[in-house]
């Protein structure tokens, strides 16, 4: 028998999920197939409704070996291994004459532990020695999660903590999860052979596709210690977020609640005199850090310098005495020992990596109102890591519909260690960009307003003329509004602001859940959502219910983030734009995402409104511009009030 085509796998999958085949499809499919087959690397951008996941998956299934396809969000995941996934896999089972299996992979802390869940939490010692479902009492709501989690454990097949509905608690899942660091291992745990985690792993292993998320992916390529089966093929989608994933899970954080944490988890399991010599570290950097400033520290002053000195020798001679000494009052030793030396290993880590002092590495202060001050480290750049840790061993393959960024990948690429686009040379990953546009036509469905008359906004302040124009606009549109916001502080104002002047209905991200927000605002097109960072990303709601999205400003970083600065700064010692490499890319990324929650089906229509005039008047508003959808571009502000009215009377007309 005659292999079947990439074109009949590709027209089988996607008859099975009951969509229509469109030309960008076939275009990724096909060079999705030659990076594979070729081992290169491919990065390509594929807009809302091209159809990506089985752009990139029949090819992958086709292929045979084993894929490792890595996402941002939840959604996706799900969306992968409980639909497109299983039905994809049906389809092809004929064609193929095989069925490949797939799997779903996540960190461990996001799986139920047997341990923790029947012998309790090791408590620290003011709280005593308890079991927290006695202690919890069941009338409180930590108590009801923690019964509601006990008689989900005898059912679910997976433990995962997302397979639980309704959720819990961050708190409450702490009592029956643990960290890599903190499990006991199969070996060691009564419980090894029923555990989830290692379950998954095995499921892994076993399987020709493996779903995990952009977290992980970090963790395997970090740590060394291969969380992830080996694997020919990565594919990496909503790829325009991996950067940020990878910066979080390689920062490293101290803080005197953490550390005093620590100190009492140990003092039952060593000496006295290695106790005591942590424990007066530990209040000599809490004291340091009640008089934190925050921002970044270019030096480290020093007696923040001698007190990292004596955390880290301290916290090194815990885990040395943590190997010899036994409490018999101890009950559950290994576990408690276990969750002990996790937490001083962290702060022997962080606090040797601060002192060490690496020009790679970016050192800040930062004090929230709720939890205080912190210290922080992280990478300048994640580049040589990923350059060296992902693209080394295996074709990979980055999507999204937003990595082509003022008209070209370079941008992104270079973020993702990756040299210009066509540069070859050795220890140079070479790869190929690749656009297959989109299905929608968007000049015809789109405009993009920048209200250049508005005054430039400044750092602090009201913006009144702002909050007229915006009234306006969403008043001509009928409501059916996602406001995207730079800050919560705007978005609050803004919400404030307009209940007090319309009749429609404004929901603010924070007072409901996000989920309940955006069904709210999908079910009612009278309605408005204000919100900040994750509005930008993650609402997909197509029809009449969103025909105007406003963006109060553009999203450039604050002048005061410290990681942030710091790269610019890196760039412009470097001989390079700090500015547009960084700043400005930071905000064409998330505009091109604030952008994208406009169209999402044939037939949306709507208007893109930006309420900052140097979208319009400033050198790099071309750049900026460029990496958005092609709508028709105005900067008159009566055709588009005129436009909203119209599109609104459609819309009632339409009911």
């Amino acid at each position: 028998m005659t292999k079947p085509s990439l074109p009949e796998l590709l027209h089988a999958a996607v008859t099975a999920v009951g969509g229509v085949e469109r030309p960008g499809q076939v275009t990724m499919a096909e060079a999705v197939a030659t990076a594979v087959d070729d081992g290169s690397h491919l990065l390509v951008q594929a807009g809302t409704g091209t159809g990506k996941s089985l752009g990139y998956l029949v090819p992958a299934l086709a292929h045979g070996e084993r894929v490792v396809i890595a996402t941002a969000t939840l959604a996706l995941q799900r969306q992968l291994v409980e639909r497109d996934l299983p039905r994809t896999v049906d389809a092809l089972h004929p064609l193929l004459r095989r069925r490949p299996e797939f799997a779903m992979l996540k960190g461990r802390s996001n799986y139920l532990c047997l341990h923790r869940l029947h012998e309790g939490v090791p408590q620290e010692e003011e709280d005593g020695l308890f079991d927290p479902f006695e202690a919890a009492a069941p009338t409180s709501k930590l108590g009801q999660d923690l019964l509601r989690m006990r008689d989900w454990a005898d059912e679910t097949e997976t433990g995962d903590r997302d397979d639980l509905t309704p959720g819990v608690s961050d708190r409450a899942w702490g009592q029956i999860s643990v960290s890599s660091r903190e499990c006991l291992g199969a070996s060691k745990c009564a419980y090894g052979a029923e555990c989830f985690a290692e379950m998954a792993r095995e499921r892994a292993k076993l399987s020709d596709v493996v779903v995990t998320n952009h977290a992980l992916l970090a963790i395997d390529a970090i740590e060394g210690a291969p969380v992830l089966p080996s694997h020919e093929v990565l594919i990496i989608d909503e790829a325009h977020e991996l950067v940020s994933r990878v910066t979080g899970a390689a920062t490293g954080e101290l803080t005197p609640g953490q550390v005093n944490r620590a100190v009492r988890r140990a003092a039952k399991l060593v000496n006295e005199k290695a106790a005591d010599a942590l424990q007066t570290a530990a209040e000599t950097f809490e004291r340091l850090m009640e008089l934190a400033l925050p921002g970044r520290l270019e030096e480290i002053p020093e007696d923040l310098g001698y007190a990292l000195l004596a955390l880290r020798d301290a916290s090194r001679n815990v885990i040395s005495a943590l190997g010899s000494t036994r409490d018999k009052s101890v009950q559950d030793e290994d576990a408690v020992r276990k969750q002990a030396l996790a937490a001083v290993e962290n702060i022997h880590g962080v606090a040797e990596r601060i002192t060490q002092g690496s020009e790679y590495d970016v050192v800040w202060y930062e004090r929230h109102d709720r939890f205080g001050a912190s210290l922080r480290v992280a990478p300048l750049t994640v580049s040589g890591l990923l350059r060296e840790k992902l693209f080394a061993e295996r074709s990979v393959v980055l999507t999204s519909a937003t990595l082509k960024l003022g008209g070209d990948f370079n941008g992104v690429g270079a973020s993702l260690g990756l040299s210009p686009e066509g540069i070859a040379g050795e220890d140079v990953p070479q790869w190929k960009g690749l656009d297959v546009g989109s299905p929608f036509d968007y000049p015809k469905q789109g405009i993009l307003y920048v209200a250049r008359h508005l005054a430039t906004p400044g750092r602090e302040g009201s913006r009144g003329d702002m909050m007229d124009e915006l009234s306006e606009l969403v008043e001509a549109a009928g409501g059916r509004t996602l406001g995207l916001f730079s800050s919560m502080r705007a978005a609050q104002a803004a919400a404030e602001e307009l209940r007090g002047r319309l009749d429609n209905r404004i929901l603010l991200q924070g007072e409901e859940t996000l989920g309940e927000l955006i069904k709210a605002f999908a079910a009612d097109p009278e309605t408005c959502l204000f919100g900040t960072l994750s509005l930008w990303q993650g609402v997909d709601v197509p029809g009449p219910s969103c025909q105007l999205v406003v963006m109060d400003r553009i999203p450039f970083p604050r002048p005061d983030d410290p990681l942030m600065s710091a790269r610019q700064k890196a760039v412009e010692e470097a001989g390079g734009n700090g500015f547009m490499a960084v700043a400005a890319t930071h905000a064409a990324l998330l505009m091109a995402q604030g952008a994208g929650r406009l169209v999402r089906a044939t037939g949306d229509r709507g208007v893109v409104a930006v309420l900052d005039p140097r979208l319009a008047n400033a050198r790099y508003g071309s750049y900026l511009r460029a990496s958005l959808p092609d709508f028709w571009y105005t900067t008159d502000r009566n055709q588009v009030r005129r436009s909203l009215s119209a599109i609104d009377a459609a819309a009632k007309a339409g009911a």
